[in-house]
């Protein structure tokens, strides 16, 4: 079993890794739409201290972690088998929906959204945690 750090991708806030491996499944850590820079995708503060959240950008660059972390394993998105979504706001179900579609459709992976009181910043609207199949090498299919 190894867990992994991805680079380029925002330090986890605590002593986990983005992705652990074991017995042939991905297990990707929750993902927010933090940036490396700790600036949040989907989150605009003006000059006068007004804050815009965005949920279908902070959906999309989610998923597109997502994306990141399982390539650095091997893995796709269409490689994933289960999800689980926490929203703080259930309003916002319809556009994580909608975004959500864009990757995936009703023969993609098993998913469970819940409500959550808070996440572990003001301007995270969603966090999204992942199990993915890793591929089997050609050679490894070829062998059985």
């Amino acid at each position: 079993m190894t867990g992994k750090l991805v680079a380029g991708k925002a330090t986890p806030r605590g002593a986990f890794p983005h992705v652990k491996v074991a017995n042939g499944f991905a297990f990707v850590s929750g993902t927010s739409s933090r940036r490396p820079d700790n600036t949040i995708a989907g989150a605009v503060v003006d000059a006068m201290g007004t804050t815009s959240l965005d949920i279908a950008e902070q959906t999309r660059a989610v998923i597109e972690n997502i994306a990141d972390i399982l390539a650095s394993v091997g893995a796709s998105l269409d490689d994933v088998v289960q999800l689980t979504t926490y929203l703080v706001n259930m309003n916002d179900f319809g556009g994580y929906n909608a975004v959500y579609a864009q990757f995936f459709d009703s023969s993609g992976p098993s998913r469970t959204t819940v409500a959550v009181h808070q996440l572990p910043h003001p301007h995270l609207l969603i966090e999204i945690q992942a199990v993915a199949v890793l591929p089997v090498p050609p050679s490894s299919k070829e062998a059985s």
